[in-house]
């Protein structure tokens, strides 16, 4: 099936299942105040098909884009816009089921049960995956061989280097690299003795484990180790158009020897290299079938995936060879909190830094751009790709909508609360005006993220200066 169909339809259905979520804990939560549900839509404009049960119409919209929920007493017929006002309008007493003959509290706890429904789906994929299909790399369950090491950190100062196999750390003989982590953790802001075997020869050293400011954010790493994760060369899987890699030469398949005759065997330990190389020219030794050359690239300071900056080269590599696991619900959902509260933290923070302007916006993705992630999911080997991603654009979705923007649920929010602590409704008429400019800024937003989006297309980047 081309990549293209495959986009189109696994990102209706991701879409579809975030949408649904996000609607279904509006309408809950409506349902459980007691509010009239007229419209449960999965997409905008015209009604294709559906189905009436009791008030509510459930129905499938041309747009599959979006959705909405729309309750009696709402502004408009998309149920976009909500209606703040109290439980009287002129003279005329309210339906009680009507959203505005119900408290304020009751109304930011409807605006409230989307996005939070997006929050409990993330969690429910992630601990689900964790359960039952937890990939994990095959190297933390083996010797502790190391691939590189960063100049100026504790393990440099301790006379490690690549190629070094840890034989003895604190009073662990042999550790795999999960052990090592766990005598790391125990020992935060000690001295740690440790022995590497060396050419054949047993060297003796301390390493001093540094304590961080913030345990949560620690690893090996940050004392400048990076693990032999595999035995083999890195294998390119994707390269990035108008990147340095994808300039010089490399393509899809070939496997990457070494970086300055330096053999690295993990995305990790290049970035690692190429960080304490700064701009500096690079030569590449690559592998392309059985025809061994050198490419020259030039490492670019680009925005990752982190928030921040880095040296890149511009190329996405097969990951390493891992192994499944299946934890228990505790342990799964342990580590779902924190896969979400970590990637919900890099969301906030890259936002922070577009509106800051450190980072540009031109780095969002629409429709197109989920499209293309989506469909690299789908067809990626293994349920953690599409369950991962699934989880990111839910937790996009309900951070998203919790700005505190007119329209959104954050704005709906935020207005519930000036009505509150003013003690009385704001105009509606001025209501409508906000929420009409905030539908126009919405749109041109979308067109903007879209055109972005088509700017980025592979087709167009050829015909780019």
């Amino acid at each position: 099936m081309p990549f293209v169909v495959i986009s189109i339809v696994s990102t209706l259905i991701v879409l579809g299942i975030m949408v649904l979520v996000h609607e279904f804990g509006h309408f809950a939560m409506a349902k459980l105040f007691r509010v009239k549900v007229e419209v449960f839509s999965i997409g905008f404009g015209k009604r294709l098909f559906g189905f009436r049960r009791g008030d509510t119409d459930y129905r499938l919209s041309l747009l599959p884009l979006g959705g909405y929920v729309k309750m009696q007493g709402e502004l408009g017929g998309d149920g976009t816009v909500p209606i703040t006002s109290g439980p009287m309008t002129g003279e005329r007493e309210l339906d009680p089921g009507d959203l505005n003959s119900k408290p304020r509290w009751q109304r930011i706890l409807i605006a409230l049960a989307g996005p939070v429904a997006n929050f409990i789906l993330a969690l429910v994929l992630m601990t689900g995956l964790y359960m039952m299909h937890n990939e994990v790399d095959a190297y933390r369950s083996q010797p502790a061989e190391i691939d590189f090491v960063t100049l100026n950190t504790p393990a440099a100062a301790a006379g490690l280097q690549a190629g070094d196999r840890v034989v003895r750390f604190d009073n662990h003989n042999n550790p795999t690299w999960d052990d090592m982590w766990v005598r790391v953790e125990v020992n935060l802001g000690q001295k740690v003795p440790l022995t590497v075997l060396r050419d054949g020869e047993r060297v003796n050293t301390t390493l001093n484990v540094a304590s961080p400011r913030d345990p949560d954010d620690f690893t090996i790493s940050s004392l400048g180790l990076v693990p032999k994760m595999q035995t083999t060369p890195v294998v390119v899987h994707a390269v990035s158009s108008g990147m340095p890699a994808g300039k010089a030469g490399l393509k899809e398949g070939d496997q990457i020897l070494s970086l300055n005759a330096v053999p690295l065997h993990s995305v990790p330990a290049m970035l690692a290299f190429l960080q304490q190389n700064h701009d500096a020219p690079v030569t590449m030794k690559v592998q392309s079938g059985s025809t061994v050359h050198d490419l020259q690239v030039t490492p670019l300071l680009a925005d990752n995936s982190e928030g921040g900056k880095s040296y890149q080269l511009g190329f996405e590599a097969t990951p390493p060879p891992y192994k499944i696991q299946q934890l228990s619900l505790v342990a799964a959902m342990f580590q779902s909190v924190k896969f979400n509260m970590k990637n919900s933290s890099l969301i906030i923070e890259v936002l922070r830094r577009m509106v800051t302007r450190h980072m540009a916006v031109q780095n969002l993705s629409g429709p197109i751009g989920i499209a293309r992630a989506t469909g690299e999911a789908a067809t990626s080997p293994g349920w953690q790709p599409i369950i991962g991603l699934m989880t990111i654009i839910s937790l996009n979705l309900g951070i998203f909508n919790l700005l505190p923007v007119p329209i959104l649920d954050g704005g709906v929010i935020l207005l519930l609360l000036i009505e509150s602590v003013l003690r009385h409704d704001l105009d509606q008429k001025f209501k409508e005006r906000i929420y009409q400019g905030a539908f126009v800024l919405l749109l041109l937003f979308a067109a903007f993220v879209m055109i972005n989006d088509i700017t980025k297309l592979p087709i167009l980047s050829k015909v780019k200066p």
